[in-house]
């Protein structure tokens, strides 16, 4: 959004430099001083509620406005409507047009995805986190999912849909769906003291070729051994051997409930896209899903 247009023009806005999606592996970057006094300007406009409340019903209007229709909406003056329309209309959030002896109002479409990029660069939401987690357990060994294994998948898996808060399933699937599911070489097990206690796999999220190095990451770890590093060990392993394969993005959907996992992807190069609210009904209930992405750090040839 443009920070010096005239209160009557359109605004070419133009959007502060985006956080860099790819190198995983380095420090998370820092917000530049002129993006941040930027978004610092858009936010400081914000800050009366009375634009807050007229910035929403421009944006929610779908077409131009007059200033008399925002003032009836609004319960306000006139002149108090104008005054905090001009404020809006300097940092670019609206656009102002005359016609005639009316004013017509609309929100500027680059105000509908800059000011949410704005939020989310400032909580580090764009840029991945580095990775991987180093502190790995010494006493878990991560392997390849093998033939006797899946009696406790499905055990761990049935564990996990207990606790309500880690799928959307409330049935454990039969060990054929998962085997014609997940992609052979990216299932693993995560063992401790000789038995299995944690398993990870990816699955395929599109038969068309053009998406043949996109997955979906699901990680479970068994009741009794969660927070001792098994999700680590196995989210380590899962990432490293998905970029030696090849695979550019994985992606997982979770729970807002489910903090630990949020983090845990988050710890190994995950970034949060965004919240899809109300998503599916849970056991009767519609749940909200925070949709994570992990971009590998160089992409294959």
């Amino acid at each position: 959004m443009s920070t010096t247009a005239a209160a009557t023009e359109p605004s070419r806005p133009s959007l502060p430099g985006a956080l860099p999606l790819t190198d995983v592996s380095a420090p998370a970057p820092q917000l530049a001083p002129a993006d941040a006094a930027t978004y610092a300007e858009w936010f400081a406009c914000l800050a009366e509620p009375t634009r807050v409340r007229l910035l929403h019903a421009v944006a929610v209007a779908g077409h131009e406005v007059t200033v008399g229709e925002l003032t009836e909406q609004l319960g306000i003056s006139q002149s108090t409507c104008s005054h905090h329309l001009r404020k809006l209309a300097d940092v670019g959030f609206v656009t102002m047009r005359k016609e005639k002896t009316a004013t017509l109002v609309s929100v500027n479409p680059a105000c509908c995805t800059g000011l949410p990029h704005a939020a989310d660069a400032v909580m580090g939401m764009l840029g991945p986190r580095p990775c991987c987690p180093t502190d790995l357990p010494v006493d878990v060994t991560v392997r390849p999912l093998e033939g006797g294994d899946w009696a406790a998948v499905r055990r761990i898996y049935g564990e996990g849909i207990a606790t309500g808060n880690a799928t959307f399933e409330t049935e454990v699937p039969e060990r054929r769906e998962l085997d014609r599911k997940w992609l052979p070489g990216h299932r693993w097990v995560a063992e401790l003291d000789g038995r299995v206690v944690g398993w990870a796999a990816l699955a395929p999220v599109s038969a068309r070729p053009v998406y043949a190095g996109v997955a979906e990451s699901s990680i479970y770890v068994a009741e009794g051994v969660r927070g001792r590093g098994i999700g680590k060990a196995l989210i380590h392993k899962q990432v490293t051997a998905a970029d030696a394969a090849g695979l550019w993005t994985l992606q997982t959907a979770i729970f807002p409930e489910n903090r630990a996992s949020i983090a845990l992807h988050q710890s190994a190069g995950y970034r949060t896209l965004g919240l899809r609210e109300r998503i599916g009904r849970h056991h009767g209930v519609w749940r909200d899903t925070v949709f994570l992405e992990r971009r590998r750090a160089a992409d294959p040839d």
